[in-house]
C-alpha cells in the first residue's frame, strides 16, 4: 500500500497533470467471451480425441477392455499430466501499461478495482479528477497459481505513479499556533531553516531546544501565498506589536517611559489617552507597546558553576555615630558553592532556574558593621520631601504652553495667596537666597544627599545662604516675583543638577 493511505489527506484545487491519450478501447466482454470459448473449444478436443484413444483400445482388445502394460501407462501418463497442469496452473492474464509489464492476474477485474482505488485515493488527494496514465495491455497465458498477482500488489505500482505526480505538486504550508504564515516548496531547505533558528541558542549544555510556539508543517498542492525560505524565515523572526502595562516608579517621567520602551512620545500618549501628561504619579499603570516575536525558541540547559556565599552580618551599636549611618569594622571573606542547575531560556534569556544541587566548597566568614544610635540634628536631611505649601497645582512638570509658546516646566506651581508661608521641604543647608531672574525671590536648599530643592517668587526671604534648616522650617513668604502670572510657590527637584518630577519625590 502506498504512502497515501497513511497520511493525512487534504483537498485542494490545481492543474490537472497532463495525461497520454489511451488507444482505441477494448471490449473486455466481448474478449472474455473468446477466451471462454477457446478454452471450452480445447477442452471439447481433448474430450472428443480422449474417447477416440479409448475406442482405438477397445477394438484393439477386440471388444475387450483389456490392454498392455505399455498403452496402460501411456494413458496414464497423459491424464496425470493434465490433472497436474489443471492443479498447480491457472488461467490468467499477463499486465502491462505502455510495454512495461506490472503483474500476472487471475481477472482483469481485478486491474480495475487496484486502478479505481488509486484514482480515488488520488482525487481525493489532490483536488481534481486524477486518472491513472499509460497504455494498458492484457496477454492471455498460463501461470502457476502461486505467482498470481493480487490487487494490493497490482495497486503498489499505480500509487508510484501518483507519487510522482504529486510530489511535483506537492507543496510545504508552515503555521504558528494554527495561524497560517506562508507556504514553501523545498521541504529540505524549510527544515534546515527551521533547524537553523533553534541551533543558534544551542550549547555545549543544551539538552533541549523546541519551539514555543506549535510550529506546524503541512503539505499541501495547491497555494496563493508562495514564499521563498529566506521570506518565510523573515516572517517567523519578525516581531509583531502588543500591548503591556507598566507601573511608574521614583524618578519616571512620560518621556523616559517612552524612551524606554522605544516609543514616541506621542505613541505613548496614543496608548494612554485618558491621562495626563503634567501629571504622573508612582505606582500609576500605563500602557505601553510590547515587542512580541512571531517565534520563539525555549532551551534547557544543565550547568555546573561556581557561586559566592554572602557573608553574615553581625552589627554592634556605635553610640558616637548618628542613627542610618554605619561602617565596617570586620571585613568577612565570601564563601563559595559548587551549583548544579537546569537553566530554561527564551531566545537567549535566561527565564528560569532550577537548583538541583549546591555543595559548600568555603565556608564564609563573618563581616561585623558599627551602626549609629545617636540622634540627627533637626536639620538633617529624613530623605524625603513634604509639600512646601498645601494648594492646587497650576502647572506640571514638563511641556506647557504659556506666554504664548510652548515650553519646558522644570517644576510644580501650586497656587498660594499672597504671603502664605513656604516651608522647606527637607533639612539642609540653605546655598543660596537672592533674586535669579526669572525665578524671582528664590530659595535653593542642597540636602545631605546632594539633592536640591528650588522655592521661587516668593515676596520674602526669610533665610540666608549658609543657614541651617530643618524640614518643615518657614523660609519664604509666596509672591509673584520673577516671570510670574500670579501668586503662587514654583517648586523643583533637582538630581546630580537635572530637574525631575517632584511628584515622584513629595510625600
Amino acid at each position: 500500500m502506498s504512502e497515501y493511505r497513511e497520511r493525512s489527506r487534504r483537498r485542494s484545487s490545481g492543474p490537472r497533470p497532463n495525461q497520454k491519450q489511451p488507444k482505441e478501447k477494448i471490449n473486455w466482454a466481448q474478449l472474455r467471451l473468446g477466451l471462454i470459448r477457446q478454452c471450452k473449444g480445447t477442452g471439447e478436443w481433448a474430450r472428443i480425441h480422449f474417447r477416440r484413444w479409448v475406442h482405438v483400445l477397445h477394438s484393439e482388445s477386440g471388444g475387450r477392455w483389456t490392454v498392455g502394460p505399455a498403452s496402460f501407462l501411456g494413458v496414464s501418463a497423459a491424464l496425470g499430466l493434465a490433472l497436474t497442469i489443471t492443479t498447480l496452473y491457472s488461467s490468467s492474464y499477463a499486465v502491462t501499461v505502455d510495454g512495461e509489464k506490472v503483474g500476472v492476474v487471475a481477472d482483469q477485474d481485478i486491474v480495475s478495482a487496484a486502478i479505481q482505488e488509486v484514482e480515488a485515493e488520488g482525487s481525493s488527494l489532490l483536488g481534481y479528477d486524477y486518472q491513472v496514465e499509460g497504455d494498458i495491455d492484457y496477454q492471455f497465458t498460463l501461470t502457476l497459481k502461486t505467482e498470481l498477482d493480487g490487487e494490493k500488489e497490482i495497486e503498489n505500482y499505480f500509487y508510484d505513479q501518483l507519487n510522482s505526480v504529486s510530489d511535483h505538486l506537492r507543496k510545504y504550508q508552515v503555521s504558528v499556533d494554527g495561524e497560517v504564515i506562508g507556504v514553501v516548496k523545498d521541504e529540505d531547505a524549510l527544515n534546515e531553516m527551521l533547524d537553523q533558528m533553534q541551533d543558534q541558542y544551542v550549547t555545549e549544555n543544551t539538552v533541549s531546544a523546541d519551539f514555543v510556539e506549535d510550529v506546524s508543517v503541512d503539505y499541501i498542492y495547491s497555494a496563493d501565498n508562495m514564499m521563498t525560505v529566506e521570506e518565510m524565515h523573515q516572517a517567523l523572526t519578525a516581531n509583531t506589536t502588543g500591548e503591556t502595562t507598566y507601573t511608574v516608579v521614583k524618578g519616571d517621567t512620560y518621556n523616559g517611559i517612552a524612551y524606554a520602551n522605544d516609543m514616541s512620545l506621542s505613541d505613548l500618549m496614543a496608548l494612554n489617552p485618558q491621562a495626563d501628561i503634567n501629571r504622573l504619579m508612582i505606582g500609576d499603570v500605563v500602557n505601553v507597546k510590547e515587542v512580541i516575536p512571531t517565534v520563539s525558541v525555549e532551551t534547557v540547559e544543565e550547568v555546573t558553576y561556581h557561586e559566592a556565599i554572602a557573608c553574615p552580618v553581625e552589627t554592634q551599636e556605635d553610640s558616637s555615630m548618628y542613627k542610618g549611618d554605619s561602617k565596617i569594622l570586620v571585613q568577612g571573606e565570601e564563601g563559595e558553592a559548587l551549583v548544579e542547575a537546569t537553566v530554561t531560556y527564551v531566545n537567549g534569556v535566561e527565564k528560569e532556574r532550577d537548583i538541583q544541587s549546591s555543595t559548600t566548597l568555603r565556608e564564609p566568614t563573618t563581616t561585623i558593621k558599627a551602626v549609629g544610635t545617636k540622634e540627627k540634628p533637626k536639620t538633617a536631611s529624613k530623605g524625603y520631601f513634604i509639600w512646601p505649601i498645601k494648594g492646587k497645582i497650576n502647572s506640571y512638570f514638563g511641556g506647557r504652553y504659556i506666554f504664548g509658546s510652548y515650553s519646558y516646566h522644570s517644576g510644580l506651581d501650586i497656587k498660594a495667596s499672597y504671603g502664605a508661608s513656604i516651608k522647606a521641604a527637607d533639612g539642609g543647608t540653605v546655598t543660596f537666597a537672592g533674586w535669579k531672574g526669572t525665578y524671582g525671590n528664590l530659595v535653593i536648599i542642597t540636602h545631605d544627599n546632594g539633592t536640591q530643592t528650588y522655592y521661587a517668587h516668593n515676596s520674602s526671604l526669610l533665610v540666608s545662604a549658609g543657614e541651617k534648616v530643618y524640614q518643615g522650617q518657614v523660609i519664604a513668604k509666596a509672591g509673584s516675583t520673577g516671570r510670574s502670572t500670579g501668586n503662587h510657590c514654583h517648586f523643583e527637584v533637582r538630581v546630580n543638577g537635572s530637574a525631575v518630577n517632584p511628584l515622584n519625590y513629595l510625600k
